[in-house]
C-alpha cells in the first residue's frame, strides 16, 4: 500500500522533471518545444493542485476539523504558482526567454519550498489522521484528469 507521501511526492519529482526540461528548452529557445513542455508541465501541477485541493485538502480538513493551518496556507501558495505560471506561458508563446527564465527562478524556489512543507509536514500528517481511508483517497487521486 503507498502512502500519502509516497504518491504526492512521487508526483512532485514529475513536475520537477518537466519544469526543468521546459526551463532548458527555453535556454535553447526551442520554442515549439519549450511550448509543449511547458504546457504538460501547466497540466501536471494543475492536476496536483486539484488532486490536493479537490480530495487531500477536504478530506484533511474534515478529519482534523482545521481548514485554517497547513492546506489553508498551500492553496495561497498554489495560486501564488499558478499566477506565475500563467504569466510564464505568456512569456513562451512571446518568446521572451529572458522573462520567463527570471519568472523560472521564483517558480523554482516556490515549487521547492512549498514541497518540502508539504512532504515534512502535510503529507505526514494526513497519512496519519487519515490511514483508514488512505486507499481510497488515493484511488480518487488518481481519477483526476490525467
Amino acid at each position: 500500500m503507498s502512502t500519502i507521501l509516497d504518491y504526492l511526492g512521487s508526483d512532485h519529482r514529475v513536475c520537477d522533471n518537466l519544469f526543468a526540461a521546459s526551463e532548458e528548452a527555453v535556454s535553447k529557445r526551442n520554442w515549439e518545444g519549450a511550448s509543449k513542455l511547458f504546457g504538460q508541465f501547466h497540466h501536471a501541477m494543475e492536476r496536483h493542485f486539484a488532486m490536493e485541493e479537490q480530495v487531500l485538502f477536504p478530506s484533511f480538513e474534515a478529519k482534523t476539523g482545521n481548514s485554517l493551518g497547513p492546506t489553508r496556507i498551500m492553496r495561497a501558495e498554489h495560486e501564488q504558482m499558478r499566477l506565475l505560471m500563467q504569466e510564464m506561458e505568456s512569456a513562451v508563446s512571446s518568446h521572451d526567454g529572458s522573462i520567463f527564465l527570471g519568472m523560472s527562478e521564483t517558480l523554482n524556489m516556490l515549487m521547492q519550498q512549498h514541497n518540502l512543507k508539504e512532504e515534512n509536514m502535510l503529507y505526514p500528517m494526513s497519512d496519519r489522521a487519515l490511514a483508514t481511508e488512505r486507499e481510497t483517497l488515493l484511488r480518487d487521486m488518481d481519477t483526476i484528469d490525467k
